[in-house]
């Protein structure tokens, strides 16, 4: 009896087991149904409202927020009149003239300049609310209507100096030797006009010379402006000291002693740039392939190449002159005379009779005449013999008067002590530079005046600019 029971639990296992998994089935397919004949079932959407900029605000903050006014930035044009430029912003033949008067009234027009940046307000009728501008270097000016009225305020920048001290070690150029030394490049250019008449710059500088230099930042409201002068620097150079210092109100720089660095003539017509050629009595010409002398030196320089006349003097000659190709020749003081060949071309107003000074572009490098490649050609003729230029030894200008020498030396041993160490010291300090509102200021315009600024045309060198940002 009780195996019979054993043998019936089996098959009733197994017939329960297929029975479980149907039932299970029809459950899934019986709610997958449902479910089905639920999302296809039609529903009532409900209504969003509609978006607005001002429903996450306060309601206390919309009135502000419509009367405020977003500066739009924009540019003069070349060749608008100013009138122009205030019309095309909405004001009227009136509003116009009484802008301009406005503005005549705190500056010149005429110093504005085409391209120029100024950012004009509008208020929510789009009407001209407001117009600001920055005179480069200068001061900020607002023009807005006051009382019915265009007024306009202007706010000068405040100027000042400071003086920065530099030591470094010449490897690679000396303008990425200034900056690693951590100075502005440009001071490169500052030492070579202070040192040009004692160094050449092309030829004379050597990997391990050393520098201190002391130089002026020029500052607007605080913010550097601009790099200013060169006030003293020092230059070990081959084994000799080479020394300027800026002392008196000419702008003229001196050695250790006091003596004037400016001489008659320059070192070279160029300012960077290397020799590849020396004063000969017998040279291999490049292009002819004979044996001749070569009364000049030769600097490598790129087509274009600035070339300076090298001291005072009278135009000569200045043209076509067969194998030096364009040619430049200048009479100087003492029966000297310089020439410039293989020119691509010459300054403008240099023409035989016109008189130069000392630094003055008069042409550009080229490769014309008999040139195996881009070059200046620079001669000098004493009492009509050819000399090499290299030799040539310039008369200093007059130096410091006696009676102010020892304010010169004070002066200087300052400077050195400042440049020796690193650091400006707390003592050595430049006067401010004078306030400029009142020449930057314009007085008040009669009617025919403002007149004639609202005609005047914006032009690319009509002066200086009127950006939005320093």
């Amino acid at each position: 009896m009780r195996s019979g029971r054993l043998e019936l639990g089996p098959h009733v296992l197994r017939l329960l087991v297929p029975l479980g998994l149907i039932l299970i089935s029809a459950a899934l397919l019986l709610g997958t149904k449902k479910l089905d004949a639920y999302n296809r079932s039609p529903s009532l959407l409900v209504s969003l409202p509609r978006h607005s900029e001002r429903s996450t605000l306060p309601a206390a903050a919309s009135p502000p927020i419509g009367r405020a006014m977003v500066p739009v930035d924009m540019a003069f044009r070349r060749g608008e009149t100013i009138a122009h430029t205030l019309r095309n912003l909405g004001l009227n033949g009136d509003q116009t003239r009484e802008a301009v008067g406005a503005l005549g009234a705190r500056i010149d027009p005429r110093t504005l300049k085409a391209g120029s940046h100024f950012s004009a307000c509008f208020n929510p009728d789009s009407s001209l609310a407001s117009l600001r501008l920055t005179l480069d270097g200068k001061g900020r000016l607002e023009m807005a209507r006051h009382a019915g009225r265009w007024a306009a305020d202007w706010q000068p920048f405040k100027r000042s100096r400071e003086l920065r001290a530099l030591r470094g070690v010449l490897d690679g150029s000396l303008e990425g030797s200034i900056r690693q030394a951590g100075g502005p490049g440009v001071l490169a250019i500052r030492m070579a006009d202070a040192l040009q008449w004692d160094l050449d710059f092309s030829r004379d500088l050597r990997q391990g010379d050393r520098f201190e230099i002391l130089y002026e930042e020029r500052r607007m409201d605080g913010e550097l402006y601009a790099v200013g002068d060169l006030i003293g620097l020092s230059y070990a150079n081959q084994g000799r000291r080479h020394e300027a210092y800026r002392f008196g109100d000419a702008g003229v720089y001196y050695d250790g002693e006091g003596r004037p660095l400016r001489k008659m003539f320059l070192r070279s017509p160029l300012r960077y740039s290397r020799i590849t050629s020396l004063f000969s009595a017998s040279r291999l010409h490049p292009v002819l392939g004979v044996f001749r002398p070569h009364h000049g030196v030769d600097y490598a320089a790129p087509v274009g190449t600035p070339v300076e006349a090298t001291a005072n003097g009278v135009v000569l000659f200045a043209g076509w002159d067969g194998g030096g190709g364009n040619v430049v020749k200048v009479q100087h003081a003492g029966d000297h005379l310089t020439a410039y060949l293989h020119l691509s071309r010459f300054a403008a107003g240099i023409r035989p009779g016109a008189r130069v000074r000392q630094g003055n572009v008069i042409a550009f490098t080229g490769a014309t005449g008999l040139a195996s490649g881009p070059h200046l050609d620079y001669r000098v003729k004493v009492h009509g013999e050819w000399i090499d230029p290299l030799s040539l030894k310039g008369v200093r200008d007059e130096p410091i008067p006696q009676a102010r020498l020892a304010s010169f030396h004070s002066w200087r041993e300052r400077l050195t002590a400042s440049m020796a160490a690193g650091v400006v010291s707390a003592d050595l300090v430049l006067p401010d530079l004078p306030d400029l509102s009142a020449a930057l200021a314009a007085p008040a315009a009669p009617r025919s005046a403002v007149t004639r600024l609202a005609r005047t045309r914006l032009g690319r060198g009509a002066g200086s600019s009127a950006a939005s940002a320093r």
